[in-house]
C-alpha cells in the first residue's frame, strides 16, 4: 500500500505541476550598430540626425527621412543627403518608437547639435592618451635610436 501511495503521489506530481515558462530577454545590439555610430551606448534603437532631419534605424539598418507629407524608409540616403560625413555628424540616441511621429519636438530639442563634430564614434580608433593631448610628444627630441641618448 505504502509503495501505490509513493507511485500515486509521484504521477500527481508529474500531471499537476505546470512547467515555468521563465523568459528572458536581454536586448544588446552593440554587435549591429553602425561604425559611425557613437561610442558609450550599449543599446540604441534610433540615430537622429539634427544636421539632415533625418532618422536611422539600428536594427533594420534603415534611414527615415521626410519626402512631401510623408516619411519614407530606404536602405541608403539619396543623393541630396550624400554631403554628410556619417563620422562626424552629431548623432542623438533615441529609444522610443517612431520618434519621427514627433519630428517637431525632436527637432526643436536637438536642433543646435547640427554643426556640432565633437561626438566620438565607434569606429575611431583613437586613443585618448594620444591624440587627446594636442601637442603629443613635443619637447622630447629623442635621437632616433642613433645610440647618443637624449639630445640636449
Amino acid at each position: 500500500m505504502k509503495k501505490f501511495i509513493y507511485v500515486a503521489a509521484i504521477v500527481s506530481l508529474f500531471v499537476f505541476v505546470k512547467p515555468a515558462n521563465a523568459q528572458v530577454n536581454v536586448n544588446i545590439n552593440i554587435g549591429s550598430q553602425p561604425s559611425w555610430g557613437p561610442a558609450g551606448y550599449d543599446y540604441v534603437r534610433y540615430y537622429y540626425l539634427p544636421e539632415i532631419g533625418v532618422y536611422y534605424d539600428v536594427s533594420s539598418r534603415r534611414y527615415i527621412y521626410p519626402q512631401g507629407n510623408r516619411w519614407v524608409n530606404v536602405r541608403s540616403l539619396p543623393k541630396r543627403y550624400r554631403h554628410v560625413n556619417m563620422n562626424r555628424t552629431y548623432k542623438v540616441v533615441l529609444n522610443h518608437a517612431q520618434p519621427w511621429r514627433n519630428h517637431r519636438d525632436v527637432h526643436n530639442r536637438y536642433h543646435r547639435y547640427a554643426n556640432n563634430h565633437s561626438q566620438r564614434y565607434l569606429g575611431d580608433r583613437r586613443t585618448h592618451d594620444r591624440y587627446d593631448k594636442k601637442h603629443h610628444r613635443k619637447g622630447k627630441k629623442h635621437d632616433h635610436d642613433r645610440g647618443r641618448g637624449r639630445r640636449r
